[in-house]
């Protein structure tokens, strides 16, 4: 399937899983349909692993399950499968919900529906092709994780952050401090700065930031003020709306 959404096959998993081939056959069927461009032929849609296994395991039959869709539900069913069985890594199945959106007019919501997954995990994964290569790579490789690149998205310097987290094993929520701080420090002939919050509106703050799990910034005016509450992914958004309904 050419339109398959994933591309990397590792030797050991494949090595692994064409032993459990040879010792038990092949448990679960692939998916295939009839060939759209030659007749009495049939492309593989879920299952190119099992089939790749299979060859190596020295089969020449494998059980097969025919269905006649178009390319739309066939490169639905092929994400799907992937995604449920976690066999994507997260730029391969950013790629994926990417190719439906530009060749199927879906919308994030209609993925999410399709996928069974929330609108903000399927925005979350769209935003990581936003990343430099080098980034993608280490996506890739496994060395960075998907939780681990959203925090580099508005990052001033997401590479070299990137670098760090890696080199240095930081956390997600490290990452995410850190892609907060900001780089440019004020200059001498610049404006006044703020004056300091007293400790009570500082206490405040770190009290609703424990609660929330967020950053929380608190600033009086002569009558009333605000309260601002920071999110950077679409998933703290989710956890914070959970967490007021509930309150």
């Amino acid at each position: 399937n050419p339109r398959n959404p994933r591309r990397h096959f590792g030797d050991a998993e494949l090595t692994d899983l064409t032993q459990s081939i040879r010792e038990h056959g092949l448990v679960q069927p692939v998916v295939v349909r009839p060939s759209p461009t030659q007749a009495g032929l049939f492309e593989l849609i879920a299952g190119e692993r099992r089939w790749r296994a299979a060859q190596r395991a020295g089969l020449t039959e494998i059980p097969v399950i025919v269905r006649e869709v178009n390319d739309r539900t066939a490169l639905e069913l092929a994400i799907i499968e992937n995604v449920q069985r976690a066999d994507l890594n997260p730029v391969e199945e950013a790629l994926g919900y990417q190719q439906l959106i530009d060749d199927h007019n879906y919308t994030q919501a209609d993925l999410g529906n399709v996928i069974g997954k929330s609108r903000s995990h399927v925005a979350n994964t769209l935003r990581l092709l936003k990343l430099p290569d080098v980034i993608r790579d280490m996506l890739v490789d496994g060395s960075l994780s998907a939780g681990h690149a959203r925090t580099l998205v508005t990052a001033a310097d997401p590479a070299g952050l990137a670098k760090k987290i890696v080199e240095e094993g930081l956390s997600v929520r490290q990452a995410e401090t850190l892609a907060q701080t900001p780089t440019d420090k004020p200059k001498g002939n610049g404006p006044a700065q703020k004056p300091q919050k007293d400790a009570d509106t500082l206490s405040l703050e770190k009290m609703l930031s424990d609660i929330l799990g967020l950053a929380v910034a608190i600033q009086h005016r002569d009558r009333g003020g605000e309260v601002k509450i920071a999110y950077r992914t679409l998933d703290q958004l989710d956890e914070l709306c959970r967490k007021l309904k509930a309150s």
